[in-house]
Order: structure tokens, then C-alpha cells, then sequence
């Protein structure tokens, strides 16, 4: 599956949904960048049950801001609406590969439930 842009018109809409959406917070000038998104897309390729998105962090200042991201690439994982993963810092493939297992393990129950108290 290709990856999908997000802007501040859209990211409320693609990570509010059921499921796993992995965000990557990146830009143009940013070598760790660079690198990390051969992986990233080959990731999206294996897992067409996940969303892959790209927030590119000098056109959409907004969203950069509003999630406090203060380093690139940072990836963050949503699961059924909720930030369950936030790191930044390029992910070698097998990284990358651990953490979409744990987040398709997490109980999202008791997440929700270790949230509201």
C-alpha cells in the first residue's frame, strides 16, 4: 500500500479510525530521514492492513507543533484513535518490525481503561 500525506485538513480523519496507522514526522533536509524511508515504504508494502503516512514536517508546522515533535524522523503509532508509540529516531527494518507486532498486541481495552484513570 502507498503512503499517505497528512496535513492538518486530513490527520484528524486518517488517524481517528479504527486500526493502525504509523505516522512518519519527516523533511526534505533530514538525512536520518532519508535513510529511514526506504524502510518505512518497504514496511508498507508487507502490511497492507496498516495505514503508512507521512507528515512532512516544514509544510505542515502545525501539526509538528501540535504533537511536540521536537526531533525527525520521529514515527508515531495510532491504534484505534489513541498514540500508543511516539520515538524519534531513524528505525533499523527489524525495529520497525517489533513495533507493529507489539502494537497489533496491545489490549486496547486496558489501554483505554489505564487512560481514563
Amino acid at each position: 500500500m502507498a503512503t499517505v500525506t497528512l496535513t492538518a485538513e486530513n490527520f484528524d480523519q486518517v488517524a481517528q479510525g479504527t486500526g493502525i496507522v504509523l505516522v512518519d514526522f519527516w523533511a526534505s533536509w533530514c538525512g536520518p530521514c532519508r535513510r529511514f524511508a526506504p524502510i518505512f515504504e518497504k514496511s508498507a508494502a508487507k502490511h497492507d492492513d496498516i495505514v503508512f503516512a507521512k507528515v512532512d514536517t516544514e509544510a505542515q508546522p502545525a501539526l509538528s507543533e501540535r504533537f511536540g515533535i521536537a526531533s525527525i524522523p520521529t514515527l508515531m503509532a495510532i491504534r484505534d484513535g489513541v498514540i500508543v508509540f511516539a520515538e524519534p529516531g531513524a528505525l533499523p527494518d527489524t525495529m520497525l518490525e517489533n513495533v507493529i507486532e507489539q502494537v497489533r498486541g496491545l489490549d486496547m481495552e486496558d489501554v483505554r481503561s489505564r487512560l481514563e484513570s
